[in-house]
């Protein structure tokens, strides 16, 4: 009878281990302040479906959490702010797809630099909150102007993802500072 018993425990841990699906939850518990850039030139109007898409999927349906502070700016003549709010609830991300997919690309050049000059006065480095800024372009001409401008050092702390037809910029603007910071901090502690 012992063996019977030893042999039906084994199966049944077995199938225990093996049929249930494993849970797990990577979540993060610093609200984030997301700023998102998107071109709205004309270079996107064949590709606008595909970023706002890929925006929703990635960005509001798995970053985005109760507490976080998104602003979202369009790059197109001149750049504006058409969406700015702190995420409450499912409602709060219903609000921000509409806004999205109603995003109109029609202008004639991309105002990257004015966008990103209004990003650097919002962001700051704030204690227990992260910062993530993302520029949505189709074309890198509109980026042109960004090399050449006051704001060329933010493409220093930056990373790009690329689709076949447009690609993505994960800016940093803050960490420079930081960086500065930590410098002076590691050359103090030499003297």
């Amino acid at each position: 009878m012992k063996v019977y018993f030893k042999y039906f425990f084994l199966i049944l841990s077995i199938f225990a281990i093996f049929s249930l699906p494993v849970i797990a939850e990577n979540r993060r518990v610093i609200p984030l302040d997301m700023f998102l850039i998107i071109d709205t030139s004309q270079s996107m109007e064949n590709t606008k479906n595909e970023v706002i898409d890929w925006v929703n999927q990635r960005v509001v349906d798995q970053i985005l959490m109760e507490g976080d502070r998104i602003i979202v700016w369009t790059a197109g003549n001149r750049a504006e702010i058409v969406y700015s709010d702190t995420i409450s609830s499912d409602l709060s991300k219903d609000e921000l797809r509409t806004v999205l997919r109603d995003l109109e690309t029609r202008a004639e050049s991309a105002d990257f630099s004015g966008a990103l000059r209004q990003l650097q006065g919002r962001v700051s480095v704030v204690p227990n909150r992260m910062s993530y800024s993302m520029l949505i372009t189709a074309s890198a001409e509109g980026l042109e102007p960004l090399l050449s401008s006051d704001t060329r050092g933010l493409l220093r702390w930056s990373r790009s993802e690329r689709s076949e037809r447009w690609q993505v910029f994960v800016l940093a603007p803050e960490i420079g500072s930081m960086v500065q910071q930590a410098a002076n901090e590691f050359i103090r502690a030499l003297d």
